[in-house]
This record gives structure tokens, sequence and C-alpha cells, in this order.
């Protein structure tokens, strides 16, 4: 992940634009405020299978970053296996890091 990437993340959080929780993520995507889901390579498979599966059915674009641990560093937490964001502003930036 990117420096930007990683600074762009905790700025989000700071923001309170982040959800952060398995629960809060779900439903964030199924209310549709998820604009964007960020899934760790390594989360389990089961817990990566309920988001994909997710964010298809309810068209949240999501990425995939190396691993949890490096992303609940850039959240200054445990690590994390996915955060959603919950800004468009946030997840379009943070699209745009993802796939440059």
């Amino acid at each position: 992940m990117s420096e930007k990437a990683l600074s762009l993340l905790g700025m989000a959080r700071r923001a309170g634009k982040l959800s952060m929780q398995e629960e809060a993520n779900l439903s964030a995507i199924r209310s549709g405020r998820a604009k964007l889901l960020i899934l760790a390579e390594d989360a389990g498979a089961a817990t990566a299978k309920k988001y994909i599966d997710k964010c298809t059915y309810y068209r949240v674009p999501y990425v995939r970053v190396k691993d949890r641990t490096e992303l609940g560093m850039a959240l200054g937490t445990s690590p994390r296996s996915a955060v959603a964001v919950l800004d468009d502003g946030f997840a379009n930036r943070l699209k745009e890091l993802f796939l440059s």
C-alpha cells in the first residue's frame, strides 16, 4: 500500500468516515452507505467470501491490500481484515491510489 493511501486512510479514520467492525461493515454495505471496501489478502477464506459476495450483490467496489497488519497500522489499530469507507471523496481518491 502506498504512503499516500496509508495517510489518506488515517485521515478518513480521524474524520469518522470509516467503519472497522465486521457487523458495522456489512450493515454499511447492505444499506448503501459503504462507498468502498478495503479487504486484506490474508483475511480468512469465509470472511473474504462473505465480504466479496456482499460487495458483488450490493455493487460496492472493493480493493485488496497486502495484509491485515498493514491495514491495522494505517488506521492506528490492531490488525483489521476489512474496512468500509463511508465517504465518496475518500473512496474515490483511495480507488485512484490503489488502481494506479
